[in-house]
Parts: C-alpha cells; structure tokens; sequence
C-alpha cells in the first residue's frame, strides 16, 4: 500500500504541475526578455477565467492561438514573439512625452492561448486550425491571420489598427526585426504620411498586383521611396501581395487588405565604440567610477581589490601592471584601494586580500587561479572570448576547436528555439571563464554525430568523448542553476594537470588515478599522458556497460515479479511489482578520476606524502583522499607505471569493497586514530552521539555510586556495637523443626 499510497501521490503532484496557468502565478514563473535594451514582461497568457476581463481591459488584443505539440507553432513562435517585444518597446511618435508607453498610448496588447490546454476557448473563437493569429476590436475579431505569417505580413495589420486609435502617429516607413533579433534595425526618421498618400500607394500597387502574375515580385512605388534610404526588399512586398490573395486578409474581396510600407524609421541612440583600456595601464576606481564605468554597462572588467599593507597584494602588483600592459586595446583593468575605498569593498563582499573579480556589468565571477602572469594572461584571453557571446560554430568549425579545446560544451538547437533560451544560455559564460569553451550550432552534420533527434540539447565534449545533459522537463534547460551544476561535474578534462588551484575540486570526495610525470622529458611526458587517456577512456566504456547490466537485471527481476503475480492471478501483488522503481542511485560508491601532477615542481610534496621520486621514473598511485590512503603496487607488487594495462588491471582491485589490495596510510598511526575518530562523526552524527551519551551517562552512574559507599565497601556499614546485639540463632531451631538435624 505504501508504494501505491506514493504513486497516487506523485501522480497528484505532475498533475499539478501541469495544471493551468490559472492555477498559478504563470507570469512569475516565466522570464522577462529584453529588446533594444529594455525590459518586456511575459507575454500574457490567456485563459477562460481572465479572457473576459483582458478582453475589455484594451481597445484592441492580438492574440495567438497555438499548439506546443504543433511545429508549425514553434515555427511561428519567434516571429510573433520579437513582433511583440518590437511594438511593446516602440516609442509612439506622436506622443509628447517620448517616453510614452506603447500599450497605454495605443490601447493595444498582445496575447497567447494555449489551445490544447483550452481547446473550448478556442473552439469558441473559430479556431480550427493552428497557429491561427486573430487580432479583437473591443473583443470581437476585427483580422484573422491563419497558419504561419512573417512579420511582414503582420504588421501592417498591426499599423492599421494604431493608426485607428491615433491617427497620423505611425511612421510612413517601418523596418522591422528578423525573428530572434533584440534590436531594431537602422531606422530613417520621416514625416508621418497621411491617409490620401496611403490610399493613393495603395491603389498603385493593387493596379500592378492584378496585372502581374501572382508569382511576381511587386514593385514599391518610386515615388514613396526617400532618397538615398534603405529599401524594402523584395520579398517583404512579395509576402504582402501573396497575402492579398489568402484567405487571412480582412474580408473585402474587392478591396483586399495590402499596405505597403517602406523600411524603418526608430532612431535609436549610437552606441559608443569605445576601446577598451588605449592606455594599456590599471585604472584606479572609485565609488562613483565603479558605478558609471562598470556596474552601469556591459564593458568586460577585471578588477583586483587591495591593500597598501598586504604584503601578497605587493608581491602581486608588477604582475598585475605587466597584464594592463598586454591586455591593452583589449580588456579593461582596474584596481580598488580598499583603504580609501572602504564602502564599495563592503559592497563587493571581500573575504580578504588581494581578491581579484571579473565584471560584466552586474554580472561578476571571483577568479580563483595562481597569481602569475602567465595565469593571469591565459584568463583574461577566455575572458575576452567568452565576453563577447555564445560562439554559433558549423560542423567543420567545430572539429578545429576540439583541436584547441580540452572541454567544449555544445548546445544544439533547431528553428523552434526561442530567445528565452538563447538568454539563459548566455547567463552561463561568467562561470565558465578559465574552465571550458561553450558553443552553439544548428548543422544536421553534428545532429547526426552526437544523435541527437530532440532539441535544444547540451553536451560536453572531452577529448571527441560526449556527456549529455538530461533534463527531465524542458524548463530545465532553462534553469540555470541546474545547468551550471552539471556542467562542474564535468567540466574538468579528462586527465587535468593537479595544480593548488584545482587540488580539492580534483581530490576531494573521489578516488584518483594520479600519474606522476616528468614534464621535462617530453617524450616520455606525451607517451605517459597518452597512455591514461586511453586507460580513462577504456575505464568510463566499463562503468557505462556495468551500469546499463545492472540497470538491466533490475528490470528483469521487476519483469520476472509481474509475470508471476499475473499467473498467479494476484492483483495486489501485481500492483505493487508494477510500482517497484528501479533505484541506480550510485551516490554509495566514489567516483574514479583520472589526473596527472608535474613530479619535478612538485617533488617535495610528493615524496613527504607518497614516499616518492620522479628521479627514479614516472609512477602512478591511486589515491583516496577521503580516507587518507593511497595504493602505489599492482598486485604482484611491482609499482604502478603510466600504463594502459598496469592501470586497468590494478584499479577494479581498489575499487571492490572492500578493497583486494592492502593501502598505504598518507598520516602517521596516531593522526590516524583521530582522523577515524572525526570522520565517524561527520559520517554517523547521530551514532557517535548516542556513543558518547551511552559513555557519558555510564562515567555518571560509575561516580554517583562511588559517593554513595563510603570507604568504598557497600551502600551501608553495621557498627560493631549493632553487631553484638544481634544474637546468633540456637541450634535448637534446627533441631526442632522437623527439617534440620536432630540432636543427639
């Protein structure tokens, strides 16, 4: 019952989950967006229980009605989604106040229903077929557009009932955006045209519309054309004459629907091109110039904080000059004298000095790498790279990366991707500076590498091998918290050098194949290195063929559980083998890594801890840090070498539980007694306490009764004088009870 008692209860909650968006705050839930550098709120969703009341709260609503199981609909979803985020953040030419809102000054509002959600609202519309875009006057329809419609096509639908609302406020050309695009196009500012101008175009091009054939492209007339101007292009006025024709035009049949218009006309302040850092030096900030120059924009900043006394920040001050200096025309660097500066480093949120940040407006990530220049350099140079965006790659571009690239992340996507995603995808690239590249494509060449059939979809690259994301619900994808903590998992290489930098995201909490090499011996470096990729990539296609066993003789016991309770004829036994779940939870066993450490820097280290010399050749040890032990001999005792065959056949040795080969201890005997000591308490908290409370309340009891006997011979003492007046039995009272003995 307790199975059945959880699935009712799990299958309660995913109906919950997928309820409607009445039954939720849905606008919370989803994302704002931005275009041409502001904010759009969600698009509003429409529902039975608000239609009414959004139908009446504006003049005129354009509403899209859609399928998300329909691909025509996840065609058309960009397209109307950039038509909305373009109008909602136009500004109203005839308004005084050039800040004016676009919904409030035209009284016009954009919306979706979700039709298999509420197939009856739809219903009630005429709709029967999607996507199908209807535009409501004072809630009744006033244009209907069905299948997909280009922005073309739309918008002078939408002009039409601007200019309705407030005449001779709408520009006489209008470029509009591509689908996807977050800003407008270049615009021309031009005197708004009248109606007679707009009726006298018109009729110019309905006269060449009917004496063309229809598959013709239709001509704009010259004389509506500025000099000199950008031109609409032909197939903007191909797509409006072939939308005459349709069925989706307001319904004159003399007169069909077919305004033309010229391209646009938002004038948009330039943005600056400034080089960064022309002087080639580290700025000195303060307060005010960290707001204005950094915060405030979306220029790259790298950034160390300081103290005059701090002896590290002093070490590291020629460094960080020489790097302004090669990072000159390139990347803005800056510096912060927390000394003077005592409120914005209070602000930051510095645990101590030098800490060293990299900005992209109000977007920072705290660099945790060595203090060298040459560290230095190489960060700031992915920094650059990342900065300036998600990198669209093809399928050759991709294969000259992964010459380059140790870990590449590649996120494919197809037509239907919308800008939500492209957005969180771009929240990612701070906290992958210095870690990995991240890329996106859209080539069926690496569709049909990676077998991928669903999109969008995320993958690691290491070395040509792929890990894939798995979200369970496509909002994952979305989630960034969720995206970034899988890719920590497994955005170290497949061998990474061991460096203080990374030593504990390495070490901690795995079991390490560790090779110790010799870097200055390049051949046999390179053989060695070599050598652990091929035993690293051999060890993870073992663990993937164990796991897809395992996972499959669970199915076979669940499988052999069903059959019997139905020869049986056992309802209840059928029901609960029908609910068993098939657990591969392996978060019990450690996970094995593969690494490598350069021998010759590191050699004081290694020959305290291991024991070892790289002098006397390459080894490898297979470290457990966790419990301070390490294996350093195969199991015919001699070393472990940087070999594919010495490695593999060592390892599922240490790996058994418990393990075939005896370790060596990295502590001495008595730092070992306390470190068991320590890690029973962090493993079994509520055991140790119960131990030491058992131990604690014995100590008391052994005490209390120690008081309580004085001169420790019993609870209580018979003085000698008690002891004479207590007189002894007579012998008679054994004689003459029948029992005892009798008297002679």
């Amino acid at each position: 019952m307790r199975f059945l008692n959880l699935s009712f209860l799990l299958g309660a909650a995913a109906l919950v989950a997928a309820s409607p968006p009445e039954a939720a705050d849905d606008d919370a839930a989803r994302e704002n967006t931005y275009f041409n550098a502001k904010k759009v709120p969600p698009m509003l969703e429409l529902t039975p229980a608000n239609w009414e009341k959004e139908v009446k709260n504006s003049r005129f609503l354009m509403v899209k009605h859609y399928s998300p199981y329909c691909i025509h609909c996840a065609d058309f979803a960009p397209t109307f989604q950039t038509l909305y985020e373009f109008y909602y953040t136009s500004s109203p030419a005839g308004s005084a106040d050039k800040d004016a809102d676009f919904t409030e000054f035209y009284d016009f509002r954009f919306g979706a229903i979700n039709c298999v959600a509420f197939s009856d609202l739809c219903s009630e519309h005429g709709v029967k077929s999607w996507p199908t875009t209807i535009i409501y006057e004072n809630g009744e329809p006033a244009v209907t557009f069905k299948g997909v419609k280009s922005m073309e096509v739309l918008s002078p639908a939408v002009e039409d009932m601007l200019e309705k609302t407030k005449p001779k406020t709408r520009p006489a050309t209008l470029a509009l955006p591509k689908p996807g695009d977050k800003i407008s196009p270049k615009q021309e500012a031009v005197e708004p045209e009248t109606k007679t101008d707009k009726t006298e175009k018109t009729e110019k091009v309905l006269e060449k519309t009917s004496a063309a054939d229809s598959s013709e492209k239709v001509e704009k007339p010259k004389a509506a054309e500025p000099e000199k101007t950008e031109k609409t292009p032909a197939k903007q006025t191909e797509t409006a004459a072939k939308a005459d024709a349709s069925a989706d035009s307001p319904a004159d049949p003399k007169k069909p629907y077919l305004p033309v218009y010229d391209p646009p006309v938002i004038k948009l302040p330039p943005k600056p091109k400034t080089t960064p850092n022309q002087e080639g030096r580290s700025v000195a900030l303060t307060a005010e110039t960290f707001q204005t120059e950094v915060t405030f924009t979306q220029d790259p900043w790298f950034i160390k904080f300081y103290a005059p006394w701090c002896h590290h920040c002093q070490a590291m001050a020629p460094n960080w000059e020489q790097l302004a200096k090669e990072m000159k025309g390139r990347l803005n660097i800056g510096e912060v004298n927390c000394e003077q500066q005592k409120r914005l480093c209070k602000d930051v949120g510095l645990h101590g000095y030098p800490t060293i940040i990299f900005f992209r407006g109000p977007e920072r990530v705290e660099y945790e790498g060595l203090r060298g220049l040459g560290d230095f350099i190489q960060y700031a140079n992915k920094a650059v790279d990342l900065a300036s965006g998600v990198q669209d790659v093809d399928f050759d571009s991709f294969k000259a990366l992964e010459e380059k690239e140790e870990v590449i992340f590649l996120y494919l996507y197809d037509h239907a991707t919308t800008s939500e995603d492209f957005l969180a995808l771009e929240r990612l690239l701070m906290s992958l500076i210095g870690r990995a590249k991240l890329v996106k494509s859209r080539d069926p060449k690496l569709y049909e590498r990676y077998k991928v059939t669903t999109w969008p979809r995320l993958l690691v690259s290491r070395e040509g091998r792929p890990t894939y994301y798995t979200p369970l619900e496509p909002r994952q994808m979305r989630d960034t918290n969720m995206v970034l903590n899988w890719m920590k998992s497994v955005w170290l290489p497949l061998v990474p050098e061991l460096t203080a930098s990374n030593a504990r995201e390495i070490m901690d909490g795995k079991i390490v194949v560790l090779g110790i090499l010799n870097r200055e011996d390049q051949d046999s470096y390179l053989a060695a290195i070599r050598e652990m990729k091929s035993a690293a990539n051999e060890w993870m296609d073992r663990q993937i063929a164990l796991f897809q066993q395992e996972r499959q003789e669970l199915r076979d016991a669940k499988q052999l559980r069903i059959e019997e309770a139905e020869d049986r004829g056992d309802q209840r036994a059928l029901r609960n083998a029908k609910n068993i779940r098939i657990n591969m939870d392996r978060s019990d066993r450690k996970e094995v890594t593969f690494a490598w450490v350069d021998g010759a820097f590191w050699q004081r280290w290694i020959r305290t801890t291991y024991g070892i010399d790289v002098k006397d050749g390459e080894r490898v040890i297979i470290n457990d840090e966790d419990a301070r032990r390490y294996w350093d001999q195969t199991s015919t005792g001699n070393p472990i070498v940087p070999s594919r065959t010495s490695i593999l056949e060592t390892l599922p040795k240490v790996t058994h539980n418990p393990p075939k080969l005896k370790p060596k201890l990295t502590i001495g005997a008595i730092e070992k007694f306390f470190f068991d000591i320590k890690t029973t308490f962090i493993e079994h908290p509520y055991l140790s306490m119960g131990c030491i409370l058992g131990i604690a309340f014995s100590t008391f009891s052994w005490f209390r009764g120690r008081i309580r006997r004085p001169g420790g011979r019993g609870h209580f003492r018979l003085e000698e004088g008690a002891m004479k007046d207590i007189k002894a039995p007579s012998l008679s009272l054994f004689g003459s009870g029948g029992n005892g003995p009798k008297a002679d």
